[in-house]
Parts: C-alpha cells; structure tokens; sequence
C-alpha cells in the first residue's frame, strides 16, 4: 500500500492561518522587513510571495531593495537601519546575495530578537542549550510536517538527518532532539549509511543529491520528511527540459513508507509559513505581547 502523501499545501495553510488568527488578537501589527540584493530571479519570486502571505496574514510587509552592484557597507547599512528602527519585527536578508559580498557577515549584524529566518549566531546558541529564540523555518516546518502525520508526541522516535549543514541538517537535528526524538545525524561519511536509514522512524534527507534515499534504504512504515529540491534533465517533456525531484526517490520510497512528503508540494511550501509564524513570535517577544494559543509556542 503506498504511503500517505503529507501534502505541504494542507499543512502550511494551517501554519499560515493560525499566524493571521494570532494577528488578529494582536494589539498592533507585526511587520517583517526583507532585504533583497541584485536580480535574481528565483529570489525576485521568493520575496513577491514572503510579501504576498505576509500582508495576507494581516502584518506589514517593507522590502528593502538593492542593486546587484551593491557595495558590502550599503547592504550592512540597510541592515543596521531596519535593526535600528522600532516598528520593524523581523528581518530576512534574502539568499544567496551576490558574488563579492559576506553572507556571514552581513548575517551577524542582525538583532537575534527580529532574526526570523533564525541564522544568527547568538540564534544557533540557543537552539543548542535550548533557550527560547528564533528558530530557522525549514527545519520548523519539518518538524510541524512529522507531528502532522503522527501526532504531537514524536518522544522516542528515532530521527535519522541525512546531511549536516548549518541552514538545515544540525537545527534539524537539534528541533527534533527537543521534542524528545532519539536522532542520528548522517553525512557523506557515515558508514553503511543504507543500513542507518532503515532504522529510522523518521527519515529526513537534506543533502541536495537528486534521489539518492532508494526505497531499499526506508525502513516499512517510516515516515520520509524529504527536504532536497533539486533540478534533473526530463527528456520526455523535450529538449533541454527538467523536472524537480527530492533527495528521496520518490516512487520507490513511498511503497514501503508510511508517510511521505512530494517534492515540489511538500518541504518547500512551509518555510514562507514557519517564516510568517516566526515573525508573530518575534513581535510578541520585543512587544511584551502575550503569545496567542493559535501558534501553539
């Protein structure tokens, strides 16, 4: 029997509607800022959509745009002016910026308190000592996706990431080990890394690798929360053509899982809604408001 397909389409609007609920009851509205540096066109979407579902979840949207010529002290000035002004809740810098400029650096200018996207250093420090603070919105969503399936108490489940990166694979782990989940994090240097996977309740690729979790790899009746997005030639639509598929080969591993996330449809739809969700946190907790029940932080 094929899995159950964990649609990120139910999902995130749930996410969404509960943060516009929470804004509701709010005293005043939140307002995310995002900063978007050169033409990129991937990223031109992105930040039209995280402006779209903001402003449709009731909050304020403001869009800080820069050229692709933009020097690094003009992108940390914008930085340091939206950290500086007092009606502004959070503060996505869109990536990747362009060739020449510090990520890094321009990420550690922003305040921990309005870092919605989670990426901060003083943000990854307490994630780890399991302080409150921002959490990065993809490993979120993969955890609000696993508790969507099997409910809210994953305590004792074993979590197997595949991948270690610092945007995904390590929060994720760490997400997953505070809701009391046994987790082994692997990576291109696991041994028998097959054999790992198939004893996972909760198998979570994120490494970019195009279908390499086969079906052979999942244990019967686990969950797959699969985070890759990536582009492989599809002859059959024509020349030149692709198509996207996930980290996990999808036919295969959706005949011995239990659930399943599609790729596209699945991972990638929550990250604009964790994103949403974060940025009532971050309100609540620079405003002195009471978080409403409807987030359910």
């Amino acid at each position: 029997m094929a899995a159950e397909l964990i649609d990120g389409k139910i999902v995130s609007e749930k996410v969404r509607a509960a943060a516009g609920a929470a804004v509701a009851k709010l005293p005043g509205k939140p307002c995310l800022a995002v900063i978007l540096v050169g033409e990129d066109p991937a990223s031109q979407i992105y930040v039209k959509s995280k402006g779209e579902k903001t402003e449709a979840a009731g909050m304020r949207s403001i869009t800080r745009r820069l050229p692709a010529t933009a020097t690094q002290a003009e992108v940390e000035t914008e930085i340091k002016a939206l950290v500086a002004d007092p009606e502004v809740d959070g503060i996505l810098l869109q990536l990747p910026l362009p060739k020449g400029l510090n990520e890094a650096q321009a990420l550690a200018l922003i305040d921990p308190m309005k870092d919605v996207d989670g990426l901060t250093e003083l943000s990854a420090g307490r994630l780890i000592l399991g302080k409150p603070g921002l959490r990065p919105c993809t490993p979120t969503g993969c955890v609000i996706m696993a508790k969507h399936a099997l409910g809210d108490d994953l305590s004792g489940k074993h979590v197997v990431v595949i991948g270690r990166s610092i945007l995904v694979g390590k929060p994720t782990s760490m997400l997953f080990l505070a809701e009391n989940c046994t987790v082994t994090m692997a990576h291109s240097k696991t041994a028998d890394l097959a054999a790992l996977c198939r004893t996972a309740d909760i198998l979570v690729p994120a490494v970019g690798r195009p279908e390499m979790v086969r079906g052979s790899w999942v244990k019967p009746g686990a969950t797959v929360i699969d985070v890759g997005i990536n582009r492989i030639p599809a002859p059959e639509k024509g020349e030149g053509k692709t198509r996207v598929v996930g980290d996990a080969h999808f036919a295969e591993c959706r005949e011995v899982a239990a659930y399943i996330t599609p790729v596209p449809g699945g991972v990638g739809l929550m990250t604009v809604a964790c994103l949403l969700r974060n940025t009532v946190l971050a309100a609540c907790a620079r405003r002195g408001w009471a978080v409403p029940k409807e987030l359910g932080a």
